[in-house]
């Protein structure tokens, strides 16, 4: 895994090939972070907020691009304690992991993000409420993103919160607004 832009543009981190998750793909991350652009300023240090962290490949990829805050939410205790093995290596103090179940965390967080990613697995059986649960916790600062990585057998074209959607090969993102 490697980060694909920003100040650790080029740093490659070795995820053991019996982990679960699966980190996002370079083309599809490197396209995800051109669209962001669009909607998130990285330049004026935004937070963000990465739910099923997984490998921790976007929450390491937002603090590359600038993001001056980054909270990383991760459940499983192998995979959290290889992003924190990652934060270690690169030293950077602007990234905040949590070990905890994503929709506990949720429920008592109570702060606002600029960005929300999500990327949960494919396969959970409330993947499609996902949107409302952030939205009804009331996570994004006003003009803040939620994004959501999914399958393609997930479809969000008809919610009432979607701005966009993208897909990049196997890979779908959809962002939401309220």
């Amino acid at each position: 895994m490697r980060i694909v832009s920003g100040k650790y543009r080029g740093r490659q981190f070795d995820v053991p090939h019996s982990f679960k998750a699966r980190p996002t793909t370079d083309f599809a991350k490197e396209n995800l972070f051109n669209v962001l652009r669009g909607y998130i300023d990285f330049e004026s240090g935004p937070e963000a907020m990465d739910l099923f962290a997984g490998t921790g490949s976007i929450t390491l990829e937002l603090l590359s691009r600038g993001c001056i805050r980054v909270v990383c939410v991760e459940k499983d205790g192998l995979h959290y304690s290889l992003i924190t093995s990652f934060l270690d290596k690169l030293g950077d103090s602007h990234c905040f992991p949590v070990k905890a179940d994503v929709f506990r965390f949720i429920a008592s967080c109570g702060e606002k993000f600029d960005l929300v990613f999500a990327d949960p697995p494919y396969s959970l059986p409330n993947l499609h409420d996902i949107p409302d649960i952030v939205h009804s916790h009331d996570l994004l600062k006003p003009d803040g993103l939620f994004v959501l990585e999914h399958g393609k057998g997930d479809d969000f074209s008809s919610h009432p919160l979607i701005v966009d959607h993208r897909r990049y090969g196997s890979v779908h993102f959809s962002f939401f607004k309220w």
